[in-house]
Protein backbone atom coordinates (compact mmCIF):
# COMPACT_ATOMS: atom_id res chain seq x y z
CA UNK A 1 0.00 0.00 0.00
CA UNK A 2 1.04 3.69 -0.51
CA UNK A 3 2.39 5.84 2.04
CA UNK A 4 -0.01 8.50 2.74
CA UNK A 5 2.31 11.45 2.55
CA UNK A 6 3.38 10.22 -1.05
CA UNK A 7 -0.85 10.34 -2.03
CA UNK A 8 -1.32 13.55 -0.01
CA UNK A 9 1.41 14.71 -2.40
CA UNK A 10 -0.56 13.80 -5.63
CA UNK A 11 -3.07 15.26 -4.27
CA UNK A 12 -1.73 18.76 -2.83
CA UNK A 13 -2.48 22.16 -4.95
CA UNK A 14 0.48 24.31 -5.33
CA UNK A 15 -0.80 27.26 -6.28
CA UNK A 16 -1.23 30.62 -4.61
CA UNK A 17 -2.64 30.91 -1.74
CA UNK A 18 -5.03 34.36 -1.87
CA UNK A 19 -9.04 34.14 -1.73
CA UNK A 20 -9.48 35.71 -4.95
CA UNK A 21 -6.83 33.39 -6.76
CA UNK A 22 -8.53 30.12 -5.59
CA UNK A 23 -12.24 31.41 -6.87
CA UNK A 24 -10.75 32.52 -10.19
CA UNK A 25 -9.00 28.40 -10.06
CA UNK A 26 -11.88 26.87 -9.06
CA UNK A 27 -14.29 29.08 -11.94
CA UNK A 28 -11.70 28.08 -14.50
CA UNK A 29 -11.30 24.47 -13.52
CA UNK A 30 -15.35 24.21 -13.42
CA UNK A 31 -16.00 26.23 -16.61
CA UNK A 32 -12.75 24.45 -19.25
CA UNK A 33 -13.94 20.98 -17.94
CA UNK A 34 -18.00 21.17 -18.06
CA UNK A 35 -17.69 23.02 -21.53
CA UNK A 36 -14.95 19.98 -22.69
CA UNK A 37 -17.52 17.13 -22.16
CA UNK A 38 -19.71 17.33 -25.37
CA UNK A 39 -16.60 17.07 -27.52
CA UNK A 40 -16.61 13.56 -26.05
CA UNK A 41 -20.46 13.34 -26.44
CA UNK A 42 -20.05 14.43 -30.14
CA UNK A 43 -16.78 12.01 -30.93
CA UNK A 44 -18.89 9.10 -29.52
CA UNK A 45 -22.15 10.13 -31.82
CA UNK A 46 -20.34 8.99 -34.69
CA UNK A 47 -17.18 7.46 -33.97
CA UNK A 48 -16.52 5.87 -37.71
CA UNK A 49 -16.97 9.49 -38.89
CA UNK A 50 -14.53 10.59 -36.11
CA UNK A 51 -12.21 7.69 -36.85
CA UNK A 52 -11.88 7.89 -40.48
CA UNK A 53 -11.81 11.99 -40.36
CA UNK A 54 -9.33 12.59 -37.59
CA UNK A 55 -7.38 9.56 -36.55
CA UNK A 56 -6.03 8.23 -39.98
CA UNK A 57 -5.64 11.39 -40.96
CA UNK A 58 -2.88 11.77 -38.63
CA UNK A 59 -1.31 8.01 -39.39
CA UNK A 60 -2.20 6.67 -35.68
CA UNK A 61 -2.66 2.77 -35.76
CA UNK A 62 -5.96 1.39 -34.70
CA UNK A 63 -8.08 4.53 -35.34
CA UNK A 64 -11.32 3.04 -33.77
CA UNK A 65 -9.30 2.28 -30.41
CA UNK A 66 -7.25 5.93 -30.34
CA UNK A 67 -11.10 7.51 -31.45
CA UNK A 68 -12.63 5.55 -28.39
CA UNK A 69 -9.70 6.37 -26.31
CA UNK A 70 -9.86 10.31 -26.86
CA UNK A 71 -13.45 10.08 -26.27
CA UNK A 72 -13.86 7.85 -23.00
CA UNK A 73 -10.87 10.92 -22.03
CA UNK A 74 -12.86 13.63 -22.53
CA UNK A 75 -16.04 12.22 -21.10
CA UNK A 76 -14.45 10.62 -18.15
CA UNK A 77 -11.61 13.61 -17.26
CA UNK A 78 -13.56 16.75 -18.00
CA UNK A 79 -15.98 15.74 -15.06
CA UNK A 80 -13.53 15.13 -12.80
CA UNK A 81 -11.20 18.24 -13.79
CA UNK A 82 -14.50 20.19 -13.04
CA UNK A 83 -15.46 18.84 -9.32
CA UNK A 84 -11.28 18.56 -8.89
CA UNK A 85 -10.85 15.34 -8.22
CA UNK A 86 -7.58 13.99 -9.30
CA UNK A 87 -6.93 16.66 -11.65
CA UNK A 88 -3.50 16.43 -12.30
CA UNK A 89 -3.88 12.64 -14.29
CA UNK A 90 -7.50 14.00 -15.63
CA UNK A 91 -5.47 17.07 -17.14
CA UNK A 92 -2.52 15.00 -18.44
CA UNK A 93 -4.94 13.04 -20.43
CA UNK A 94 -6.90 15.74 -21.74
CA UNK A 95 -3.92 17.84 -22.32
CA UNK A 96 -2.43 14.59 -24.16
CA UNK A 97 -6.30 14.93 -26.22
CA UNK A 98 -5.82 18.72 -27.28
CA UNK A 99 -1.89 18.05 -28.51
CA UNK A 100 -3.13 15.40 -30.76
CA UNK A 101 -5.88 17.91 -31.95
CA UNK A 102 -3.64 20.77 -32.66
CA UNK A 103 -1.00 18.39 -34.22
CA UNK A 104 -4.15 17.59 -36.50
CA UNK A 105 -5.12 21.22 -37.49
CA UNK A 106 -1.58 21.85 -37.96
CA UNK A 107 -1.25 18.85 -40.44
CA UNK A 108 -4.70 19.55 -42.18
CA UNK A 109 -4.67 23.28 -42.09
CA UNK A 110 -0.98 24.45 -41.52
CA UNK A 111 -0.60 26.89 -38.32
CA UNK A 112 -4.06 28.43 -38.91
CA UNK A 113 -5.08 30.64 -36.14
CA UNK A 114 -8.40 29.80 -36.90
CA UNK A 115 -8.41 25.89 -36.59
CA UNK A 116 -5.89 26.33 -33.93
CA UNK A 117 -7.26 28.50 -31.31
CA UNK A 118 -9.85 26.36 -29.45
CA UNK A 119 -7.65 23.40 -29.09
CA UNK A 120 -4.77 25.35 -27.89
CA UNK A 121 -5.78 27.75 -25.41
CA UNK A 122 -7.78 24.09 -24.15
CA UNK A 123 -4.14 22.84 -23.86
CA UNK A 124 -3.35 25.39 -22.24
CA UNK A 125 -5.78 25.51 -19.43
CA UNK A 126 -5.09 21.61 -19.01
CA UNK A 127 -1.15 22.94 -18.86
CA UNK A 128 -1.74 24.77 -16.21
CA UNK A 129 -4.32 21.89 -14.24
CA UNK A 130 -1.62 19.09 -14.47
CA UNK A 131 1.55 21.60 -13.18
CA UNK A 132 -0.53 23.44 -9.97
CA UNK A 133 -3.36 20.93 -9.63
CA UNK A 134 -7.09 21.35 -8.66
CA UNK A 135 -6.43 24.45 -6.24
CA UNK A 136 -7.10 24.67 -2.58
CA UNK A 137 -11.17 24.21 -4.04
CA UNK A 138 -11.09 20.63 -5.12
CA UNK A 139 -11.60 17.96 -3.93
CA UNK A 140 -7.71 16.78 -4.64
CA UNK A 141 -6.91 19.31 -1.57
CA UNK A 142 -10.10 18.32 0.73
CA UNK A 143 -8.37 14.80 0.19
CA UNK A 144 -4.62 16.07 0.85
CA UNK A 145 -6.26 17.50 3.74
CA UNK A 146 -7.72 14.09 4.86
CA UNK A 147 -4.71 11.78 4.36
CA UNK A 148 -2.04 13.82 5.93
CA UNK A 149 -3.29 16.92 8.51
CA UNK A 150 -0.16 18.68 7.84
CA UNK A 151 -0.34 18.79 3.59
CA UNK A 152 -1.45 21.99 3.28
CA UNK A 153 -0.58 24.86 5.30
CA UNK A 154 -2.36 26.64 7.85
CA UNK A 155 -2.80 29.50 5.32
CA UNK A 156 -4.14 27.14 2.77
CA UNK A 157 -6.58 25.44 5.72
CA UNK A 158 -7.47 29.48 6.65
CA UNK A 159 -8.89 29.95 2.98
CA UNK A 160 -10.44 26.58 2.89
CA UNK A 161 -12.10 27.33 6.13
CA UNK A 162 -10.32 23.58 7.38
CA UNK A 163 -8.52 24.95 10.56
CA UNK A 164 -10.70 25.19 13.67
CA UNK A 165 -8.43 27.76 15.46
CA UNK A 166 -9.89 29.98 12.55
CA UNK A 167 -13.02 29.45 12.51
CA UNK A 168 -13.03 29.55 16.61
CA UNK A 169 -10.68 32.75 16.54
CA UNK A 170 -13.78 34.90 16.06
CA UNK A 171 -16.08 33.04 18.62
CA UNK A 172 -16.80 35.20 21.33
CA UNK A 173 -18.24 32.90 24.21
CA UNK A 174 -21.74 33.87 25.75
CA UNK A 175 -21.54 35.05 29.33
CA UNK A 176 -24.50 33.82 31.73
CA UNK A 177 -26.01 36.11 33.98
CA UNK A 178 -27.80 34.52 36.73
CA UNK A 179 -30.50 36.42 38.54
Amino acid sequence: MLNTSILAKVFKPSATLTLPAQTAFAILRVVVGVMMVHNGIDKLANIESFAKAYVEVIGLPFPIFFSYLAAFTELLGAPLLAIGLLTRPAALGLFGTMCVAMYHHVLVAGLSLPYLELSAIYAACFLFFLVSGGGLFSTDALVANWLDSNALSVQAKQIMRLEKAYQVSGAVEPVETSR
